[in-house]
């Protein structure tokens, strides 16, 4: 048995393969609208396949990340705008908030989270200790599915 980093114990026998997170599913109305914008980020067009009116899949990559979205019509019976808390993980907050903001996106101001007789408060401002994963921003796609930018300047270890 070992221990993690906060110290809960991880007694569960590893797989005997790498599974990775590949995909995530993001429900949209206007597929065209949401393929422009994801397109005006700068990410990735890797396919856009249709097969008959029942079903469109777009995929898109954000640079750097090995993990695609899909937005389409026949994939996921989830309304629109409702994924959230989706991660980007970005190295530098200041640099992804001003590039997002020149590409015309409406971002939040960094905030770092507190934490107080188990309750979380959002506190305006980077994280006080700079440290990494401690520092976020929010942005939306037109439909309202919410993103999270998180700054991970050094990975922890294991990661």
């Amino acid at each position: 048995m070992s221990t993690t980093q906060d110290g809960a114990t991880d007694d569960v026998t590893p797989p005997t393969m790498d599974m990775k997170v590949e995909v995530v599913v993001i429900p949209v109305a206007d597929i065209d609208r949401s393929l422009s914008f994801y397109r005006s980020l700068g990410w990735r067009l890797d396919a856009d396949y249709e097969a008959g009116p029942k079903f469109r899949i777009v995929q898109l990559t954000p640079p750097g990340s090995e993990c695609s979205v899909h937005l389409g019509r026949g994939l996921t019976p989830a309304a629109p705008g409702t994924t959230q808390g989706t991660y980007l993980v970005v190295a530098d907050l200041d640099q992804a908030r001003a590039d997002l903001i020149g590409r015309g996106v409406e971002v939040s101001e960094i905030f770092h989270n507190i934490y107080d007789n188990g309750f979380q408060e959002r506190v305006d401002g980077p994280a006080p200790d700079g440290r990494s994963y401690a520092s976020y921003a929010t942005f939306s796609d037109p439909d309202g599915n919410g993103w999270l930018l998180q700054e991970v300047k050094e990975r922890a270890p294991g990661r």
